[in-house]
């Protein structure tokens, strides 16, 4: 029976195992996870998991039972800490080793730490699983001041999360303007209007030095101007980095993420990866990238399972992304970068409203807030390589639909 390893448990591998068995594949699978959870969402962790609304159960991506029923057997609290391609092992962190006949590598990103002193005190949190979130609510309960170091998605959601709780709010934001690596100026200026409506405090252009503690808990944050914020918890949100170490230490090849083709295979053969932690052409876009979206891993990972199964299915899809900030909804489709006109449809002021990018005569994204109206088309002519006019466009009466 042909044996199929599968390391990290996160969005990329959920899909894989599902498609795998839709497909009809027999193969004896393990799954190998450092979590002590089977796979899961993760974006609700920052939104409605971090506010109560949701439980952990509610987040995974399969039931247990899907699990045994499709005799998946599952490693998890367990690492994968070396790959030997030439006798197609895997060796986990207590000494076992697992033998395959094809290799998937989801194993996902890691947050990006802060490296200034204070960093290690109590008090101080980062947000990527479930673990992390369970650990931070716990320890903001019954404390009001939060101080958020980062503005882009996570940082941001996490803020509006701790105000809709009714905690004081600072987010320092080292760049010129929120979310600056992921939307245009006109969106990060909505948003930080949006988290200043809602009672954060917003500082742009401003760098953390040292985080402060007393008695082995964080105290206050000190800024690069000198400055001192007052604070009860923090939490960082200063972007992920690729997990790529084990597959470039088993000599696959690497550059910000482990490399592969258009089918999610890698350089070597019996060896496939998707999600995160992948970089990967895109014909659409027509340049190689790193995503962080789960859009992006559930459809690479029917890439992965398809040349598992000895087929090609192609990855080849136009980006889409989306944030959830108190009650608006930002949904991105396409990337913005390089553009050179923004169209507006809507009204900032109502909180609907939609931005579309344009490169010359050629639209190449669109960011909406609370209009699904928009995304929803907007993903279908952007894939069909299809543009709007910029007059029909800003004509919020205008149906997208009808250029399909």
């Amino acid at each position: 029976m042909q044996r199929i390893v599968v390391i990290g448990a996160g969005h990329a591998s959920g899909q894989l195992l599902d498609s795998l068995r839709r497909a009809g594949s027999e193969a004896h699978i393990t799954l190998v996870g450092e979590e002590s959870w089977l796979p899961y969402q993760r974006p609700p962790l920052s939104k409605k998991f971090l506010s109560g609304e949701l439980t952990a159960e509610r987040l995974a991506f399969r039931p247990e039972s899907f699990y045994e029923k499709h005799q998946i057997h599952t490693r998890l609290s367990c690492r994968a800490v070396s790959i030997d391609r030439d006798i197609q092992t895997v060796s986990l962190a207590g000494g076992e080793t697992l033998a395959y006949d094809l290799l998937a590598l989801t194993t996902g990103t890691r947050v990006r730490e802060l490296a200034i002193p204070g960093a290690e005190l109590a008090g101080v949190h980062y947000l990527r699983g479930i673990d992390d979130a369970l650990g931070l609510q716990a320890d903001w309960q019954g404390r009001d001041n939060v101080c958020v170091i980062g503005g882009g998605f996570i940082g941001l959601e996490v803020a509006a999360s701790a105000r809709t709780l009714g905690k004081n709010v600072t987010v320092v934001e080292m760049m010129d303007r929120l979310m600056a690596r992921a939307v245009s100026p006109g969106m990060s200026e909505y948003f930080l209007g949006l988290h200043t409506r809602n009672g954060a405090h917003v500082m742009c252009s401003t760098g953390v030095s040292e985080l402060l503690g007393t008695d082995g808990r964080v105290s206050g944050v000190r800024l690069s101007d000198g400055r001192e914020i007052p604070t009860d918890v923090v939490v960082v949100g200063i972007g992920v980095v690729p997990n790529q170490e084990l597959a470039q230490e088993a000599g696959l090849a690497c550059d910000n993420g482990i490399l592969v083709d258009e089918f999610a295979r890698t350089s070597d053969p019996k060896i496939v990866s998707a999600g995160d932690c992948t970089n990967h052409p895109n014909s659409l876009l027509g340049r190689r990238l790193r995503l962080e979206s789960v859009h992006n891993a559930l459809e690479q990972a029917k890439s992965a399972a398809a040349s598992l199964m000895g087929e090609k299915l192609a990855y080849a899809q136009v980006p889409w992304f989306w944030s959830d900030q108190y009650n608006s909804k930002l949904q991105m489709v396409g990337l913005s970068e390089g553009f050179d006109r923004a169209v507006q449809r809507g009204n900032p002021d109502e909180d609907k409203f939609s931005l579309f990018y344009y490169r010359g005569d050629v639209l190449i994204a669109i960011d909406s807030v609370n209009r699904p109206g928009d995304h929803m088309p907007g993903k279908k002519l952007l894939a069909a390589g299809i543009s709007p006019t910029p007059e029909q466009a800003a004509d919020p009466e205008f149906p997208l639909k009808s250029l399909l």
